[in-house]
């Protein structure tokens, strides 16, 4: 694992636990000489995140679209800056550029940009480790959701299993760097897989 993808809100939030969380983050990936892949920004959350990795000696990565290179809020002192022509364009440079995927507290467009990943992952065209990083429980409501998801059966519970919750950076990272992907077909209904089985042969 050589780099993660950052994903988080471009405002800072109401509590001052998600800043230092991105702070700490930003850091600590430095630290362990992994580039940070994130969205570009100079402000909220993604501003700090990137602010700390630079100050700690990191690679940093913006990939940003015209559209927010417009509105100013670029990151112009980062390892390196790429404008691209659109949302979707940025999500697929950041899936390429990345070993993994973390959210940190956001709107959204962390949920957004989280559960493509998760989708592709889902369908088989990723392999790649997805983690949410939790400030004082504010993922513990989304992962309440996921566990409805699951019990409704729209989810298999292996991959709802298939990604990681918590605080400990460290933890995160261990269990990133041994991830082993789930292996769950995305259908439920027994009938209905059958039934595509037997249109497809």
């Amino acid at each position: 694992m050589k780099s993660l993808c950052v994903y988080c809100g471009s405002n800072a939030g109401s509590d001052p636990a998600y800043a230092s969380l991105a702070s700490t983050l930003g850091t600590q990936l430095a630290e362990n000489g992994l580039t940070l892949v994130y969205g570009g920004g100079n402000v909220g959350l993604m501003g700090i995140v990137a602010d700390a990795a630079m100050q700690a000696g990191g690679d940093v990565i913006g990939v940003i679209p015209e559209q927010l290179m417009q509105w100013e809020v670029a990151h112009k002192g980062v390892t390196r800056l790429e404008v691209v022509d659109s949302m979707h364009t940025r999500k697929a440079r950041m899936f390429e550029l990345a070993d993994g995927f973390v959210a940190l507290p956001g709107g959204f467009g962390t949920l957004d940009e989280m559960f493509e990943m998760l989708t592709w992952r889902q369908l088989g065209l990723g392999n790649k480790p997805c983690a949410f990083l939790d400030g004082n429980g504010f993922w513990n409501p989304l992962m309440a959701m996921l566990d409805t998801m699951v019990r409704e059966r729209f989810l298999h519970p292996e991959q709802r299993d298939d990604l990681w919750q918590g605080h400990d950076i460290g933890a995160m990272l261990a269990w990133m760097r041994g991830y082993v992907p789930a292996r769950a077909d995305k259908w439920l209904d027994e009938k209905r897989r059958s039934q595509l089985k037997s249109e497809s042969a």
